[in-house]
């Protein structure tokens, strides 16, 4: 009987080590949509070749979802071991379940803010100068799950304008993500559109960092054919997360890699990032707290 109940437990260590070692073979970064797919490949392929050795892996993988909620399905199911969210995806997440991931770190800005801005953009032909020239309008959004081009500015934007979006808007729509979003306000499809930005430096480069610097850096976009007419309060920039159950060695190997790469390798940071941050700072769930109740009463999960 000892003898069956010990080849029984080194079964079963035998299957544990060998599920831990098939979890760490390849370590899975998700990458949100809202950008053009060979872009975000590119923006990302330094981790590919800087992560195995630094982390102790034999690959790495990257998996550019078409959407946020693609990013958010693999969290909660265990496929993906590394994502970059914003607050309400993160919220998303945590609301769905709360032991799935773990925010560990987020980006400061240049002015040692650690939060950014839901921006508002028309067209700087179009006549719309301000908030108030866009009642009656078409107000785009971004995705249903982005924190700047959805959440904060459905919450905020009724509260400052005192009636219901519906209201005040002619029409609203999702625009498949950010640079989709600021791509049709330039096409005329919609009268504004939000989007994401540090607010901070320079407007006609696009700021200092978020999707209106990336669409400025790509060619995208020339500031001098958009107006910003509205700007959100600072949101906590989104966080670095890791799968809660990721193993303790190859976590703490990842975080160190992430805070010490705007120094090693400043280029691999610009590029995973887009645009200019002074690097990461450490976070934990409470950072995210107000986000999460803010969209458990909006959209509720």
């Amino acid at each position: 009987m000892n003898a069956i109940r010990t080849g029984l437990l080194s079964a079963a260590a035998l299957v544990a080590m060998t599920s831990t070692a098939m979890a760490l073979d390849t370590f899975r970064v998700g990458i949100l949509g809202g950008e053009n797919e060979a872009d975000r490949l590119r923006n990302n392929q330094c981790l590919i070749d800087l992560l195995p050795e630094a982390i102790g892996v034999n690959e790495v993988k990257l998996f550019p979802a078409a959407d946020y909620d693609g990013v958010i399905q693999g969290l909660l199911g265990g496929t993906l071991d590394y994502a970059e969210l914003g607050a309400s995806g993160y919220a998303a997440v945590y609301l769905k379940d709360p032991k799935a991931v773990d925010p560990i770190l987020t980006t400061e800005q240049t002015d040692g803010a650690t939060g950014y801005h839901s921006i508002m953009l028309s067209r700087s032909d179009s006549g719309i100068e301000n908030l108030e020239d866009m009642k009656g309008k078409h107000l785009g959004f971004a995705d249903p799950d982005s924190t700047s081009g959805f959440l904060v500015p459905s919450v905020a934007l009724p509260k400052e304008l005192g009636v219901e979006l519906d209201e005040y808007f002619s029409e609203t729509s999702f625009n498949g993500g950010h640079e989709n979003n600021v791509l049709a306000v330039l096409d005329g499809k919609v009268d504004g559109g939000v989007t994401w930005s540090s607010g901070v430096g320079e407007y006609s480069e696009g700021y200092t960092s978020g999707n209106i610097r990336k669409m400025v850096d790509k060619g995208l976009l020339d500031m001098e054919d958009v107006k910003e007419i509205w700007r959100s309060p600072l949101i906590p920039n989104g966080p670095i997360v890791v799968r809660a159950d990721l193993d303790k060695d190859v976590r703490a190997k990842f975080k160190d890699f992430m805070m010490n790469l705007p120094e090693s390798n400043p280029d691999c940071f610009s590029a995973i990032q887009g645009g200019t941050y002074n690097g990461f700072v450490e976070v934990d769930h409470s950072f995210y707290e107000t986000i999460v109740a803010a969209r458990k009463a909006k959209i509720g999960g």
